[in-house]
């Protein structure tokens, strides 16, 4: 395996870069998220992963390693390849991405261009257990609430509320008040702010 290629940035697009190491240029697919954070650079370093198909070998790269991480996570879900991978995380940032999963929110993921709703569901039940045991979770968060807000979240949808609307308030009273005790607090809270 190919661990990363460090070099003189010769060429960049959207979907490429060409790296020139030791006088050899490396065609490098590379996704938006990394494209924006190369951007300028004359000297840069892609943490890669080297995808081997019958009639091709791609290397894929990528500006840290966490991206990489999450990127050998999506491709080991069946029905997920390298390109949808790099359409996923093209689509949407690596925090959002684990946001998603650990939520359960099948219509972010099927927002993105190629992913069903069967492929939105196989994504969150294969990768729930695995996201976010070595890889730190954005701030806005909170793994102790996760059922806690699930199950507020299901009240609120209950009640006639929509499940985007919801989560945003509910999202919003968390990070207000941190550690919510219990689920009829944090629907209390959130009725007030919707």
């Amino acid at each position: 395996m190919i661990h990363h290629i460090e070099g003189k940035l010769v060429e960049k697009t959207p979907t490429y870069a060409v790296i020139d190491c030791g006088g050899v240029g490396y065609l490098v697919h590379i996704s938006l998220n990394t494209f924006s954070k190369i951007s300028g650079n004359a000297a840069c370093r892609l943490y890669t992963h080297l995808a081997i198909r019958e009639d091709a070998h791609v290397l894929y790269g990528f500006a840290d390693k966490d991206e990489r991480v999450l990127f050998l996570e999506l491709i080991s879900v069946s029905g997920v390849g390298p390109g949808t991978a790099r359409m996923i995380l093209s689509s949407m940032s690596p925090a959002e991405i684990r946001q998603a999963i650990l939520g359960g929110d099948v219509s972010a993921l099927k927002a993105i261009k190629g992913i069903g709703e069967k492929s939105a569901q196989r994504i969150i039940v294969d990768l729930k257990g695995k996201i976010g045991k070595t890889q730190d979770l954005p701030a806005n968060f909170f793994p102790g609430d996760n059922k806690v807000r699930e199950e507020a979240l299901t009240a609120l949808v209950t009640l006639g509320f929509a499940r985007a609307v919801s989560e945003k308030a509910v999202d919003k009273v968390l990070k207000a008040e941190g550690n919510v005790v219990s689920v009829e607090h944090l629907i209390k809270l959130t009725l007030k702010n919707l």
